[in-house]
């Protein structure tokens, strides 16, 4: 299992819901953080709670929808003299949930790729060929379980894709300490999934973070945070190493 204190982590949506959780959960390890929100300001209470850790903390603010406000806040990353070494893209928009699904507008695809598959894609991108160069990395990118379920086609069409370049890239990376894997944080009562999902956020954990701990150099996998719920974080590492198979 990788010891992660001293490392730093890069959580996108951190401000709330599942996104505060796992920054709770890997500052709780050490791990210093930089956390991402649309507007700073919004990661005061994480910050403030994630600092009685002793962990270093920083934050960097983008709207996600806005790929140049993307190449900027990776800019101001580098700024600021830290190597990234776990990146957890947690943040994501579900744009609409639409009875009426043959008049979904095009628009519903074009923001929900863009939040969804562009920009995280674009963090990888950034972020990878520093990792190599250090020997190391870890990149967890959130899924979504959705299924027949036109009524979302946007959101789930864009975690799709999200699920095919993780797989595709990560096959570049195979048998390597560098691994890019995905989670799947369930239906989780959160800003995204509303007050009637039948999962608590903290259900998530360690599920979601799980990819950041394994240590087999395995990549591509889909790991569903239902299946480690009540796990401590050793027995999850084992479990995922174990029992989820790398696709390639």
């Amino acid at each position: 299992m990788v010891n992660i204190k001293g490392k730093w982590a890069l959580i996108t949506g951190a401000s709330r819901g599942l996104g505060y959780h796992a920054a709770m959960f890997m500052a709780e390890h050490g791990c210093n953080l930089v956390l991402h929100s649309r507007n700073a300001e919004h990661c005061s209470k994480v910050v403030e709670d994630v600092k009685k850790f002793g962990v270093e903390v920083n934050v960097v603010s983008a709207e996600l929808s806005e790929l140049s406000d993307v190449e900027r806040m990776l800019k101001d990353i580098d700024a600021l003299g830290v190597d990234i070494d776990i990146v957890l893209n947690n943040a994501g928009l579900q744009i609409a949930y639409r009875d009426e699904y043959l008049m979904t507008p095009m628009s519903d695809y074009e923001i929900s790729f863009k939040i969804n598959t562009m920009a995280p894609m674009m963090i990888c991108y950034h972020f990878i060929p520093k990792m190599v160069e250090r020997g190391f990395g870890r990149i967890v990118n959130t899924s979504s379980g959705i299924n027949l379920d036109p009524q979302q086609a946007g959101y789930s069409a864009s975690k799709a894709a999200l699920d095919k370049v993780t797989r595709d890239l990560g096959s570049k990376y195979e048998g390597t300490d560098v691994m890019i894997n995905l989670a799947d944080p369930g239906w989780c009562r959160t800003d995204l999934g509303g007050p009637n999902a039948p999962n608590s956020p903290e259900s998530a954990i360690p599920g979601i973070v799980v990819g950041a701990f394994v240590d087999d150099k395995k990549s591509g996998r889909w790991f569903a945070a239902s299946d480690f719920h009540g796990l401590t974080l050793e027995e999850a590492v084992k479990k995922a190493e174990n029992e989820v198979a790398s696709p390639y």
